[in-house]
């Protein structure tokens, strides 16, 4: 086989020879695969056959159409990335995915989110990662592989040394094996990034909190933690904040959409005070109140020096919190995106942030408001801008681009993990 075969005639023929119809949409990508002169010599591709985001709608890829694109893509060597989100893979599919990430050597990210796939796929997935040493980032995002399927891939994260970044959000995951993730993690070396938004937690005991709290005290490679939608409470926030003091590698805590009030911000601005490593902090969604943001602001004016990115939006904070957080900033030269849409607007708040804005202060693509004038009066408009941008699945980098300007705004300390991802090339249909 050449180095660059000719994909989709390769594709045709194992078309012809397993007995399956041509799945146009994958034949356009894959046509478009061999006409883009910018893949010859790169170090590696991304074939984007993702069933969403297109204006006319396409042949979503069955279980089938994969079995096929599993076999021409076996032994090609410079396909490094495959994104199959949105599909209607099932179980079945999730077959001819394993024994795929078992032959394959050369796939480092695949993106499944948004699949039907369920507790059995799950398994064969996650046995096949058992021995595979070459995918570094994996998205489940959407898959309902509920509690057992979340059990496989804690036994994975037992065995694989490769995984960096692993999506398993919005999987019905619960108690139990979100347990054996933290656990797992414990010991694991290599995973620096992971999503476990939207578990299935019937308890209001927080168990799990205290898990992944007991991690955090002995991890030292995660990176970035999203715990979106976990119903943690201000017990929950001080067990983090009592793990987080001797953490030296966590540079990006996601606890948006939780329960944490200003009695639970109270620990972690205690944590801010003294820690020099967390750099993004989302707390969009809770309930902290005007105290909660005064919290947060005396200990980024007076000691923090670390922090870049905070989010309050939708906290029920009023002008007296925002105006102490706009102040924070012109002190902390530091803390660059701030974003806080959703709360109590007044005057002030208007004033400050404008001022902000104004000044240079807060660069407008750093923020998610807008200053305008009506009648004399200034007010704030929303803007789409959003923390969401320096995720490490963001849709322009999550995608694994070579880098727009989108990419450009993201942390640069954070950049080396979340979206400075092994450069691939991008293939739209």
């Amino acid at each position: 086989m050449s180095v660059h075969p000719d994909l989709h005639q390769h594709y045709v023929r194992a078309c012809q020879n397993l007995g399956q119809p041509e799945n146009p949409f994958i034949a356009d990508v894959l046509r478009e695969a061999n006409k883009n002169d910018k893949i010859r010599g790169t170090k590696g591709i991304m074939l984007k056959i993702a069933g969403n985001n297109h204006l006319v709608p396409v042949q979503r890829v069955t279980d089938d159409d994969l079995r096929v694109l599993a076999s021409v893509l076996r032994d090609t060597v410079f396909v490094t990335g495959l994104d199959l989100r949105c599909n209607v893979l099932t179980d079945a599919g999730a077959k001819h995915m394993g024994t795929f990430l078992q032959e394959n050597s050369t796939l480092q990210y695949l993106n499944l989110m948004f699949n039907d796939i369920g507790t059995s796929g799950a398994e064969l997935i996650a046995r096949a990662l058992h021995r595979n040493e070459t995918l570094l980032y994996l998205r489940m995002t959407g898959n309902k592989i509920g509690d057992k399927g979340g059990m496989f891939f804690a036994s994975m994260l037992q065995i694989n040394s490769t995984l960096e970044k692993l999506d398993l959000g919005d999987c019905d995951m619960g108690t139990q094996c979100l347990t054996a993730i933290a656990t797992a993690l414990t010991q694991n070396k290599s995973v620096k990034a992971i999503n476990l938004n939207r578990p299935l937690l019937y308890s209001q005991e927080e168990e799990t909190t205290v898990y992944v709290a007991l991690m955090l005290r002995n991890n030292s490679s995660l990176v970035e933690l999203h715990l979106c939608k976990h119903e943690m409470k201000n017990f929950g926030v001080e067990r983090l904040c009592e793990a987080l003091n001797g953490n030296s590698s966590l540079r990006y805590l996601d606890l948006s959409c939780n329960k944490i009030t200003r009695d639970g911000v109270k620990f972690l601005g205690e944590l801010l005070k003294r820690n020099q490593t967390l750099e993004i902090l989302d707390l969009s969604a809770n309930r902290i109140e005007d105290d909660g943001a005064i919290y947060l602001s005396e200990a980024l004016a007076l000691c923090n020096r670390t922090l870049q990115a905070l989010s309050v939006v939708s906290n029920n904070v009023s002008g007296k919190g925002l105006v102490a957080l706009s102040d924070a900033m012109k002190t902390n030269v530091e803390l660059s995106y701030i974003y806080i849409w959703g709360n109590k607007f007044d005057e002030a708040t208007c004033m400050a942030f404008s001022e902000l804005i104004q000044t240079g202060r807060l660069k407008p693509n750093c923020t998610d408001v807008e200053p305008y004038e009506v009648d004399g009066h200034v007010r704030l408009a929303e803007l789409s801008h959003g923390l969401k941008k320096h995720y490490y699945w963001t849709p322009s980098c999550g995608q694994v681009t070579n880098h727009d300007a989108n990419a450009s705004l993201a942390i640069a300390a954070v950049s080396e993990y979340f979206v400075k991802i092994p450069i691939f090339v991008v293939l739209q249909s």
